[in-house]
């Protein structure tokens, strides 16, 4: 199962790399990793993507924690919550194909936001599979080029346990925090 952690951290040096070896030497993969700045100044957001099970994601939650630059860490997998993904891609566009992928833009809600001689760059948003399901129909004009940001993500609703709340360092705020079980170690 995927797991979409929402990770404050202290904006400073090392802090992505930290992270990241965190994540290696515990032998997961990381599917999607952004980065950004918050609401609040010095304070950065990393929206992470890991495929493990539930056991898997406390262990890293706890491990998480254990980082200094770390300032709160939420597994919002389970939460309502509304994700997204930005895509641009390059595709070939002659001039008797350009016509067939602005309509194809046009269905997908994307949006064409260059235009060559030979190919446009398209710019599209919204969740994971909508953008899988647009690379799939311009394959056939010939994808040269694509990037995407990978997952952002965010809970609906009010912010709990938020930094600047009287929330401490390292306090999980959960609505759903799982009850105690003493056969679970969340040791290194």
């Amino acid at each position: 199962m995927r797991h979409t952690f929402a990770v404050h951290v202290e904006d400073t040096p090392g802090v992505l790399n930290r992270v990241a070896s965190l994540f290696r030497r515990r032998a997961f993969n990381i599917e999607s990793l952004t980065v950004g700045h918050t609401e609040t100044a010095g304070v950065s957001r990393m929206t992470i993507v890991a495929d493990t099970d539930d056991h898997g994601a406390l262990r890293l939650e706890a491990n998480l924690y254990k980082l200094v630059n770390v300032l709160r860490v939420d597994d919002i997998t389970v939460r309502p919550s509304v994700q997204r993904d930005l895509a641009m891609i390059k595709v070939a566009a002659t001039p008797e194909t350009r016509t067939h992928v602005m309509q194809l833009v046009d269905v997908f809600r994307a949006r064409v936001i260059d235009v060559a001689p030979d190919s446009v760059i398209i710019e599209a948003t919204g969740p994971e599979d909508k953008i899988d399901g647009l690379v799939e129909v311009l394959r056939q004009y010939g994808v040269i080029e694509m990037v995407r940001t990978g997952c952002v993500a965010m809970a609906r609703g009010p912010k709990i346990g938020g930094l600047g709340d009287g929330v401490e360092r390292g306090t999980q705020v959960a609505d759903d925090a799982p009850a105690d079980d003493s056969n679970v170690s969340y040791s290194v």
